[in-house]
């Protein structure tokens, strides 16, 4: 069994990356998607959004870091998969999963579920235009408006050269509304001869249990639970070798915030590094009734020197 994390655009970055490998149990992550639309990306462009790829394409608990590409032009993609296998990528994944109404309007991601061709079309380019040890994968969901369509979908992915297909378990238009139909994992794993991961809706060891039985899968992607509950990929990790694993507690969670928002603040410009912290703490309120007192007193503070007293931190950090 194989456990990743998911690429969560404006959310999962090379900073939350950092502290949630460290935690354990993540076999392998994923950039944010890096939109590829009117030219091929030159090398900083990967860098800004995947500065792990300086270091090994690995994060600092040495986790490899997966680098997704977004876009509907087949020649543009390859070339700009080629500049990230020069920079060391270790893997080159293709996103057809975005569900944002800005990104499907420029032709990105979810919306492209609905030409099977051109989905075929852009893995093969991406395939040819790549080193042949260099492993090309997708991310999709079921479809845009049902899932009628998936399993023509996964049959041109992996006709086209993808060794890895992640399936959200959800349309376009379902967004991120539960449930998770994991029963359709089942299904495009049917039909394609390559691995399936299951991903959606699990946020819980129990969650990842009931998903095991209802969509057959042996690997998982895990995203939004994960970002909410740090310790859950140890969690079913221990689950799938028959153990239980006390959880992580508020207070062992603490110096991981603190880490977070040293890099945050010397990373974001002291406007945007509160509202980062903020994002991911209202997103711990789901598991830790700690977060819920710090995400009050959080809430309409904006001076970095006050957050930092907030999450306890002796030094203090320059507004």
């Amino acid at each position: 069994m194989q456990l990743a994390l998911a690429p969560m655009e404006g959310l999962v970055d090379n900073i939350l990356r950092d502290v949630l490998t460290r935690v354990g149990g993540i076999d392998w992550c994923v950039t944010e998607f890096i939109r590829v639309s009117d030219r091929a990306l030159p090398p900083s462009s990967f860098l800004k959004l995947a500065p792990e790829l300086a270091h090994g394409s690995q994060t600092r608990a040495g986790t490899p870091l997966h680098v997704q590409l977004l876009g509907s032009e087949p020649a543009l993609l390859g070339d700009s998969a080629a500049v990230a296998c020069e920079l060391g990528a270790p893997v080159i994944d293709l996103n057809f999963g975005c569900p944002a109404k800005t990104v499907n309007r420029s032709r990105g991601g979810a919306v492209l579920l609905n030409e099977p061709d051109l989905l075929h079309h852009i893995v093969s380019q991406v395939r040819r235009d790549t080193p042949a040890h260099v492993p090309v994968t997708a991310k999709m969901r079921l479809g845009y408006a049902s899932p009628s369509s998936a399993m023509d979908c996964a049959r041109a992915l992996a006709d086209g050269g993808a060794e890895r297909i992640v399936v959200h378990a959800r349309t376009k238009l379902e967004g991120y509304k539960p449930p998770a139909h994991w029963e359709w994992v089942a299904r495009v794993q049917d039909a394609v001869k390559v691995p399936v991961y299951a991903n959606g809706e699990i946020w819980t060891v129990e969650d990842w249990l009931r998903c095991r039985e209802v969509s057959g899968a042996q690997h998982f992607m895990l995203g939004r639970g994960l970002v909410s509950c740090p310790d859950l990929a140890l969690q079913i990790a221990a689950a799938a070798q028959g153990h239980e694993l006390q959880p992580m507690t508020w207070e062992a969670l603490l110096p991981l915030l603190q880490d977070f928002w040293r890099q945050a603040t010397a990373k974001l410009s002291p406007r945007y590094a509160p509202g980062r912290l903020k994002q991911w703490v209202a997103m711990l309120t789901r598991t830790y009734p700690g977060a819920v007192e710090l995400f009050t007193a959080l809430r309409q503070e904006t001076d970095c020197t006050r957050i930092s007293a907030l999450l306890g931190m002796n030094d203090t950090v320059a507004a």
